[in-house]
């Protein structure tokens, strides 16, 4: 085999910026979606009730209220109207989501996401190449029919195998149906295809996606003259879709896709720094180091 094919995603940003800096959006990730776990797991666990509920309801501190949009829409189609503690939640999530990407839940908040880029990390280091295709649409089909079978049958029909429910489940009661579910979806996107339940599957992640479509916080390639072709970008992302339109285009560098997560792993694993987070409104390219140098020995 090759050095090239022996080369790591990200090993080139480890040399340049250290493995800290290679991995800072990733850790802060970590930190957020194993907080919120804990959070949510002490009061059942150890009997301090900051938080009571799960990312569909909770109650924080008893005065703030969180209701997942997709569980809501589900219940208005069964023809169940929330309580008003459930609206004011819901509409709390929607506008945070507005404007920090809807997909940010996916990446900072849930903690399938754990699950799913462990099968990731793992299917790398075998070295699994093989993968069926579905459509990325296919998750909204998959929302689509949902909110159709909840109005069919009057039940929030997502919530009786959501692994997002389960995995919380699992981690309160042990061994079960629960964790068959967590696995299967481990097991899919490691053996059967690459990033499949988040990146085609998932209709939570479908939801949320239609809130980012218009938020402020953006990533951009604003460096994008500095890209060296590494490929790291696309090869840790996991929408890589999302990515192309803004590096390799004419146009604008920010990263304007819906179905971005806002993950940061871009920025870790890039070496030269092509990566940053800013907003949407940022259009305009940034001079590389050398370009800066140029002009600021002209202006002398």
């Amino acid at each position: 085999m090759s050095p090239a094919k022996l080369r790591r995603t990200g090993a080139d940003a480890v040399a340049a910026k250290g493995w800290l800096g290679a991995h800072k959006w990733l850790l802060l990730r970590r930190l957020s979606q194993l907080g919120l776990l804990t959070l949510f797991l002490l009061g059942p666990l150890a009997g301090v009730w900051i938080v009571k509920g799960n990312l569909s309801f909770s109650y924080t501190l008893g005065v703030l209220p969180l209701t997942d949009p997709y569980v809501v829409l589900q219940s208005l189609a069964a023809g169940h109207v929330p309580e008003k503690l459930g609206l004011i939640g819901v509409a709390i999530v929607v506008a945070f989501y507005l404007l920090v990407g809807g997909r940010v839940y996916c990446s900072w908040v849930c903690p399938v996401n754990l699950v799913t880029d462990a099968a990731a990390w793992l299917r790398q280091r075998l070295g699994l190449t093989g993968s069926i295709h579905l459509a990325r649409a296919t998750r909204y089909w998959l929302l689509a029919m949902t909110l159709a079978g909840s109005a069919a049958t009057g039940v929030v029909l997502w919530e009786l195998v959501n692994p997002v429910s389960m995995l919380h489940r699992g981690l309160l009661f042990g061994l079960g149906t629960a964790w068959a579910i967590v696995l299967a979806v481990f097991c899919f996107d490691l053996f059967v295809m690459s990033r499949g339940w988040c990146g085609h599957l998932c209709p939570v992640g479908a939801c949320y996606s239609l809130l980012g479509r218009w938020s402020p916080l953006r990533v951009s390639a604003a460096r994008r003259a500095a890209c060296n072709d590494c490929m790291d970008c696309f090869a840790i992302c996991p929408e890589p879709q999302v990515i192309r339109p803004a590096l390799k285009g004419a146009g604008s560098p920010v990263v304007l896709a819906a179905n971005c997560t806002n993950c940061g792993r871009c920025i870790d694993v890039c070496a030269k720094d092509v990566f940053a987070f800013g907003t949407r409104f940022a259009n305009q390219d940034a001079a590389s180091p050398p370009a800066r140098a140029g002009i600021a020995g002209s202006a002398k």
